[in-house]
């Protein structure tokens, strides 16, 4: 029977980094809550396909062609059948069809409203970038029009008009503007986050009824979104609603804002008071947050101005005022 030699045992150490335990890659926690979220996100944001488009549209058109036509049939039936009720059936489906006309002309309204508001941002980022004195004239014109008939922006813009043409710079110029006109319109917005992270952490906290916290942050969001649309002068309908949350979901995946960072866990639910209180008060917190998250992609995203000389809000000031006297001291 043989033994191994003995001997020192050689390492080879050409490739150090790759031996260091430091210099391994972090492995991702797939388990959190934020990731949940950012897949929502993901999906949400995501762009229908080509054939998924033709088939809702091609459904959409059959379905109103089979209702147009079975309505006309009914009509010319009962006129035929009764020429009083057909003729008050008609009056009532032209009553209805008028009302749609309103209702399609409020829609192309609100659209309109929020290209405005994304062509004056488009703008201001474009005279940010290029230092374009002129452009960021051209801009102050346009939110001076788009804020006309606003008495909160009243004083702001008599004050941006006074002190404009002592700017010679286009950087100070839109600091300006964003000092003196969207003061409000951020403190207004900023109030809608936080009214609706203090209701969704309630919910999720108190309400112990399966599935009741995502109807409430679910509803919560879109209430929020849109109303933060028409703080900033972008009040929208039904359908543009629902593109304005398209557009602030795929903001938050962009700027991959939806992770709730370590200092944000850290100063809300890392306190002594939420870890001596039930499972259920932390969720609450973290979905809070997760609503403060969206609501601030939704106020840089209906802002007019982007953020230069003003602070972008910060999600742990808004969770933190949200949810004071709530659970205690956050």
């Amino acid at each position: 029977m043989t033994t191994a030699p003995r001997g020192p045992v050689l390492i080879d150490l050409e490739n150090q980094d790759a031996a260091r335990p430091a210099a391994a890659p972090a492995v991702p926690d797939m388990s959190g809550p934020q990731t949940s979220m950012q897949q929502v996100a993901a999906l949400a944001a995501r762009k229908p396909s080509r054939l998924g488009r033709w088939f809702w549209s091609l459904l959409v058109m059959l379905t109103g062609f089979v209702v147009s036509l079975a309505t006309y049939d009914y009509v010319q039936t009962l006129l035929a059948r009764s020429p009083v009720l057909g003729a008050i059936a008609l009056g009532l489906l032209g009553v209805f069809c008028c009302v749609l006309v309103v209702i399609g002309l409020r829609e192309l309204a609100a659209f309109a409203r929020l290209r405005r508001l994304d062509g004056v941002h488009r703008a201001a980022v474009t005279a940010h970038a290029q230092n374009d004195l002129a452009q960021a004239r051209a801009v102050i014109v346009r939110l001076h029009h788009l804020y006309k008939a606003r008495e909160d922006t009243a004083w702001g813009r008599q004050r941006l008009t006074e002190q404009a043409n002592d700017m010679l710079d286009a950087d100070a110029l839109l600091g300006l503007a964003e000092t003196t006109v969207l003061v409000p319109l951020d403190a207004a917005a900023m109030r809608e986050v936080e009214a609706a992270a203090r209701q969704v952490a309630t919910v999720t906290a108190i309400v112990p009824l399966a599935l009741a916290d995502v109807v409430t942050a679910l509803t919560a969001n879109l209430r929020m979104i849109r109303r933060i649309a028409e703080v900033y002068g972008g009040r929208s309908g039904t359908f543009g609603s629902w593109r304005l949350t398209r557009t602030v979901l795929t903001h938050l995946v962009a700027t991959g804002a939806v992770a709730v960072g370590d200092d944000l866990i850290g100063s809300i639910a890392g306190g002594g008071v939420l870890s001596k209180i039930s499972r259920r008060f932390g969720e609450g917190v973290v979905n809070g947050a997760l609503t403060a998250r969206v609501g601030v992609a939704a106020i840089e995203v209906c802002r007019p101005l982007p953020f230069h000389v003003t602070k972008r809000p910060s999600v742990t000031a808004l969770v933190r005022r949200a949810l004071t006297g709530l659970f205690g001291q956050p």
